[in-house]
């Protein structure tokens, strides 16, 4: 059975990156979180560039302060924890993202990513198993109350609400908020299908179940789940699939490909990575500062507001809702 362990803190670029290599070959899955100052790079770093590889055309065209450092530190941060999770270095991870703005390794497709951020906290989320979202809320965000429950609460998890006291209403809110945006990140359809449409059932302190509106079990198709609290005011939740080929049992870049195969795919240039030698796989694989489609609202700060009502969408995607709904197909 998949399981989650708890996530590990990344203080900065010199963290002890093995633990979070052991973790994904413990468990087949590892969440990291860290905080935006601690990975704000010195002004003018001279391979910050490299480091961004694509990116680096979105992050010059982005004109706020604060929406540029959130952007490279989510990034650097991003970049980091996948190439501590293959033991290979930063800026020859070369994340893209798909039409709907989810990231993933080109190259790599032993893992999966996902990012949340809010406020100053950064979450990433990395698999072997198959597909992975996380997602991160501030603990007192305030969802109880404020329209939110009519837009995002099925009928059975209303029911749950009202009987539970006063008191935990809004964590409650905050939990299962966090859980249906990541799982609709994994499921690569972000805020496409209203979130009344499936609902959890929460176990325990950390577990949930995902169950239909009126709270009936369904089978949960390799799906696993899990909510964690971090840095004492953030809540992080995730969801994992399963897609049941077997796990690989070592997803290290050194062991996979040959030095001399990586070195032919990256056109070494006297040994010196650049944009047209060895380091540079976005130079190889693609065009190396290229722009990507992708959902302009994840740059934005939040500032904690609660999402208005029609904000959550009109059109369900068609399928992939983990056995729920009317197309009931797994992903």
């Amino acid at each position: 059975m998949t399981t989650i362990g708890r996530p590990v803190f990344a203080p900065g670029p010199d963290s002890p990156w093995e633990r979070v290599h052991e973790e994904l070959v413990r468990t087949g899955s590892v969440v990291v979180h860290g905080r935006m100052p601690d990975w704000q790079p010195d002004p003018g770093a001279a391979d910050l560039r490299l480091l961004l590889g694509r990116d680096w055309a979105r992050y010059e065209k982005l004109t706020r302060p604060g929406m540029r450092q959130r952007f490279l530190a989510s990034r650097l941060f991003l970049r980091h924890t996948a190439a501590a999770a293959v033991q290979t270095l930063p800026h020859l991870v070369d994340v893209a993202y798909l039409p709907g703005g989810r990231p993933y390794v080109r190259g790599l497709d032993q893992i999966d990513i996902s990012l949340s951020h809010t406020d100053e906290t950064m979450v990433v989320g990395v698999t072997r198993r198959g597909r992975i979202g996380v997602d991160v809320e501030r603990a007192d965000r305030r969802l109880a109350h404020t329209g939110s429950e009519a837009q995002a609460c099925t009928p059975f998890e209303k029911r749950h609400l009202d009987r539970g006291t006063e008191s935990v209403r809004n964590d409650t809110m905050v939990r299962l908020w966090t859980l249906k945006e990541a799982y609709s990140k994994a499921l690569g359809q972000g805020l496409r299908f209203r979130f009344t449409e499936f609902g959890f059932a929460l176990l325990g302190a950390s577990g949930a179940r995902l169950v239909r509106p009126d709270g009936s079990a369904t089978d949960d198709g390799g799906w696993t789940f899990g909510t964690f609290a971090v840095g004492g005011s953030h809540v992080v939740s995730v969801a994992v699939f399963d897609d049941g080929f077997g796990e690989l049992s070592d997803v290290s870049v050194g062991t996979t490909l040959h030095e001399g195969l990586l070195d032919a795919l990256y056109g070494v240039t006297g040994g010196v990575p650049g944009p047209a030698g060895s380091g540079d796989p976005a130079g190889v694989l693609g065009d190396a500062y290229g722009v990507d489609a992708v959902a302009g609202a994840e740059l934005a700060d939040d500032r904690g507001e609660v999402v208005t009502d029609g904000a959550l969408g009109e059109v369900q995607a068609a399928g992939d809702l983990g056995g729920i709904g009317s197309a009931g197909r797994q992903p």
